[in-house]
């Protein structure tokens, strides 16, 4: 018999905005108005802002650590905007402030968490996302999970799960996409290729030319896109959603961009990362090139810039204040959020501060004498 193909199959990649801020106007067709343009570069000036200062917080020793979102802004503002907000549902991992604080999570909430109050993850129940999530890739099985029960209770909602390069060497998410692909869950895996997973570079993460090519070993569609520009990240992921929404099942969108700051801020990349890499991707800095879109329209200039920034600048300083005011935890929490209703050996431990045995049975722990020890 002759030797047949069983499967052929490719992956395209997305550019509709390039590094010098042109754009492709047949494919940027029903995608970004120049209004949206503009109000996503406000908010990555935003969010770069608030970067900085948390980095300052941590420095002081005001934060614990802290995972900088620098040159991720695009890949994870287009995204967000590709969903509608407080009905779609996001799963982020831990660098995507932006789409959470575009989707309305309160920014003191990060700067409460990074600096060691878990409070700071226990997402407000009005906000359409789960909590920020550190074991990597673990998020891809919860987004799933969501997504499922949102088709079994037929509602027209989809997930979008982050996760980063590195996490598609966990098998969490290689189960996630199978699974949501069997299931036909209306999830979009949204892939931050960042090139670094702390120290590994992607070329040591998969022997696979891209990331999104993974697709299609679970039977789902993947594409590639320029994570540095805004529209095309924009385009994918709204594609990919309506996708799901028409119950067509997960769609794998790889976001190419690149990691400027250091993994945490409890690492120095300079111990791995060639300079020139670094100093090339500064050059791609999503906010360089939307800038450059936006002052090609007449849209942006060096006064606008300069008022936004210093808007950035108050509105950050406010978070700040507003997370150094929140009061100190109660321990009681520690068992008040175990259970729905706490059971009454949890309410003596807490109540006495100790197991409920130690203290009301001192045999328990040889407080009382032994019959043996008496006799002496």
């Amino acid at each position: 018999m002759p030797l047949t193909t069983a499967y052929q199959g490719e992956i395209p990649y997305l550019q509709i905005l390039d590094p010098d801020g042109n754009l492709d106007e047949s494919l940027a067709k029903g995608t970004l108005s120049d209004a949206d343009v503009k109000h996503l570069y406000e908010h990555m000036i935003l969010n770069r802002e608030y970067d900085d200062s948390a980095f300052r917080l941590q420095r002081s020793g005001r934060l614990g650590t802290f995972p900088q979102c620098k040159g991720h802004e695009a890949a994870a503002l287009g995204a967000a905007r590709a969903m509608r907000k407080g009905h779609d549902y996001l799963v982020p991992y831990y660098r995507e402030n932006p789409a959470s604080f575009y989707h309305g999570l309160p920014m003191h909430y990060i700067l409460m968490f990074w600096g060691g109050d878990e409070r700071g993850n226990a997402i407000p129940r009005n906000i359409s996302m789960s909590p920020l999530t550190i074991a990597i890739g673990t998020q891809g099985l919860h987004g799933v999970g969501h997504a499922w029960a949102f088709k079994y209770r037929k509602e027209d909602r989809v997930v979008v799960a982050f996760f980063g390069d590195g996490a598609t060497s966990t098998g969490d998410i290689h189960e996630a996409m199978n699974w949501g692909s069997v299931l036909k869950a209306p999830i979009v895996f949204s892939c931050i290729n960042n090139a670094w997973a702390i120290s590994v570079p992607q070329d040591k993460q998969t022997g696979a030319e891209t990331f999104a090519q993974k697709a299609i070993a679970y039977g789902m569609p993947g594409i590639r896109v320029d994570g540095n520009d805004i529209f095309a990240v924009y385009k994918a992921h709204r594609d990919a959603i309506e996708n799901a929404r028409k119950g067509n099942g997960p769609t794998l969108v790889e976001s190419v961009t690149y990691r400027i700051a250091d993994h945490t801020t409890a690492d120095d990349a300079r111990r791995y990362r060639p300079a020139g890499e670094l100093e090339a991707a500064q050059k791609l800095d999503p906010m360089i090139r939307t800038r450059k879109y936006l002052e090609t329209r007449k849209l942006w200039n060096d006064e606008l810039e300069k008022k936004t920034w210093e808007k950035a600048k108050a509105t950050v300083a406010d978070v700040i204040a507003q997370a150094d005011k929140v009061s100190p935890p109660d321990s009681d929490d520690i068992f008040n959020h175990t259970f729905e209703e706490l059971p009454p050996d949890l309410i003596r431990q807490r109540d006495l501060r100790h197991t409920h045995s130690i203290g009301l049975n001192p045999e328990e722990i040889g407080l009382k004498p032994q019959p043996e020890e008496a006799a002496h």
